[in-house]
């Protein structure tokens, strides 16, 4: 059997990985190894898998580029079509502010070409190198342009400007052809590469030990120093085990120390060698307390990064004040209604503070029972003894009246503020009054309010943020949707939306999930939108005045999963995860009709 051509796989976005997956699954003769990276994280991602006997690599735009300069593996570019520059072009017509559209000439030749057929309008900005770019956005700003069509790189510097930014993806056909050329490349290079591919993998610097056994099971080769007898004979004992075009992965426990190796063959002429890296395997550990999680930045912003706070502008009017108060170690009270999005707003604040290298530590009152209150109140270990941390004390409206009173004692006798950034929330009607307890921790410890607006007031930006969303959920799921049907964007426009922000990208990510057209339809939207008036007839009111004791169980369950789903930016996945349930699960609980009296 003909020995398949192995392929490295570096896509600068996520939804292109699942692509590349698609596409190699028409090529019998490829395998391929697939990893998500733009620029140096791309090269990065190379330097780490040269061991592995790749024939070809496929990546895109500078990524490509950028890794071309750092190995002699044929690297072959996805080149973007004209019909993916013009697909971008036509989603970022419901864009309402002005926009440009910047990247090298392979994309901005095919756009003026585009622009004069289409007769559209639209400022067309040519860089030669990654250094013109970012002073070219900052003079697109100074000019009053919001939002850019662009490539990867570009699109990065952009978000990071907090610039709007709609990328140009590569389709099914610019797709095909990278691995045609890739199959005629690899043909030629296949023996050159792997005579220089031994070398090169043993003298890899990883964070660990390499070994080399011959095929009887003798030591070849081992850096940084010769293998224990423990580690030897293990090593030895899974040679029958290696396969012949791929690696086996175990673990071992050396000296105390877990180790995760990554055992390959390699074939140096008639002579058959295997390679084992044993590297260092980390393991997270976390301990779990009803209601209190701890969060490191990282943590945070790929949560915030599936939420529909992540779009450039989601903010709206008080994205200032929130810029403002991040800076700041006042203590801050959040409030808004269900799903406006208040522990991501609070994880914003943490994100852009100075205190962003210390731990997000999350409170949620609703959840928290006696334990993790006898925790947080009496324990030394608690976080409320720690110091430059930043503390988010969520649905504070449901903390009991006698922790309450004990946790706002504990603040002002410890001066916790001046040790720690709080963050409280309530949930709480626009222009209303938050619950009781709410406003005695305001007063109490003179918390600046941060009132977030329902969806209902901002209908007019709902076709601008739609949009943005749909550019986002065509990276997140691989789809290629230009755009809504008029009625489409109106049946949007008019929605309620009882449950805001989080509903939006919900109802959004359904919509891009089914739709397997260039457009959504009017129809798809309206029946989607029946589905939820349908569910929001179901649920109990948002602002319920029944404590917790007086609803039903079904109830109960439904609550904490719309909490949760609020908390995960509306990913159900997301959700069903934290909840530890299944999707089907989750649905029915949200789906399921109450009991009739």
């Amino acid at each position: 059997m003909e020995t398949p051509v192995h392929i490295l796989g570096i896509a600068p976005y996520e939804s292109m990985k699942t692509s590349m997956d698609r596409m190699a699954e028409a090529y019998p003769s490829i395998r391929l190894d697939v990893f998500t990276g733009d620029l140096q994280e791309g090269v990065e991602i190379v330097k780490r898998n040269l061991h592995n006997a790749y024939d070809c690599i496929i990546s895109r735009g500078g990524t490509a580029e950028f890794i071309r300069r750092i190995t002699d593996i044929p690297v072959v570019e996805i080149q973007l079509s004209v019909y993916d520059v013009l697909r971008t072009i036509k989603l970022a017509e419901n864009y309402s502010k002005r926009y440009a559209i910047v990247g090298f000439p392979s994309i901005t030749g095919p756009a003026h070409i585009l622009c004069d057929l289409l007769q559209e309008q639209v400022d067309i900005l040519t860089v030669r190198s990654a250094d013109e770019i970012r002073h070219t956005l900052l003079r697109l700003q100074e000019g009053g342009y919001h939002m850019v069509v662009s490539d990867m790189v570009t699109h990065t510097i952009a978000r990071e400007l907090g610039m709007d930014a709609f990328l140009i993806t590569s389709g099914a056909e610019s797709l095909q052809a990278a691995f045609d050329q890739a199959l005629t490349l690899s043909a030629g290079f296949r023996r050159l590469r792997q005579e220089n591919l031994f070398l090169r993998c043993v003298n890899q610097e990883e964070n660990g030990a390499v070994v080399v056994l011959d095929e009887y099971g003798g030591l070849r080769f081992s850096i940084p120093e010769e293998p224990q007898l423990e580690l030897l004979a293990v090593l030895r004992s899974r040679l029958p085990e290696v396969p012949e075009s791929s690696t086996l992965r175990f673990y071992h426990s050396d000296q105390g120390e877990l180790r995760n190796v990554i055992a390959q063959v390699v074939n140096l002429g008639w002579t058959r060698y295997y390679l084992f890296h044993c590297l260092h395997a980390k393991i997270p550990l976390r301990s779990y307390k009803m209601g209190l999680r701890t969060y490191n930045s990282g943590e945070c912003e790929q949560l915030l990064s599936s939420s529909f706070y992540a779009l450039s502008g989601a903010m709206g009017d008080v994205e200032g004040a929130v810029s403002t108060l991040s800076a700041t170690r006042r203590p801050v009270m959040v409030l808004g209604e269900a799903g406006t999005g208040k522990e991501q707003i609070a994880r914003y604040l943490y994100l852009h503070s100075p205190l962003r290298n210390q731990p997000f530590v999350v409170v949620d009152c609703e959840m928290a029972n006696d334990k993790t209150w006898d925790f947080l109140l009496n324990h030394y270990n608690s976080p409320l003894n720690d110091r430059d941390g930043t503390i988010y004390f969520q649905h504070l409206e449901a903390i009991p009246e006698n922790r309450g009173a004990e946790l706002l004692a504990l603040i002002l006798d410890t001066d916790l503020p001046r040790r720690e950034r709080l963050i409280f929330s309530c949930v709480c009607r626009p222009g209303k009054e938050p619950a009781e307890v709410g406003t005695r921790y305001s007063l109490r410890l003179g918390c600046t309010k941060l009132e977030l607006p329902n969806l209902r007031s901002r209908a007019d930006e709902i076709p601008s943020l739609a949009s943005l969303c749909l550019g986002s959920l065509n990276l997140e799921l691989g789809k290629q949707i230009s755009g809504f049907e008029p009625r489409a964007m109106e049946l949007l426009r008019q929605f309620d939306w009882p449950y805001n922000y989080t509903q939006f990208r919900q109802v959004l990510q359904s919509l891009a999930a089914m739709t397997s057209s260039a457009y959504i339809s009017g129809w798809a939207v309206a029946e989607l939108l029946d589905q939820e008036r349908g569910a929001a007839r179901r649920e109990p009111p948002a602002f319920s005045e029944h404590p917790p004791e007086q609803r039903t169980l079904e109830e109960i369950i439904r609550a904490a999963i719309r909490r949760t789903l609020d908390e995960c930016g509306g990913n159900q996945t997301a959700a069903a995860k934290r909840l530890n349930i299944s999707r089907t699960t989750l649905w029915r609980h949200l789906n399921q009709s109450p009991p009739q009296p």
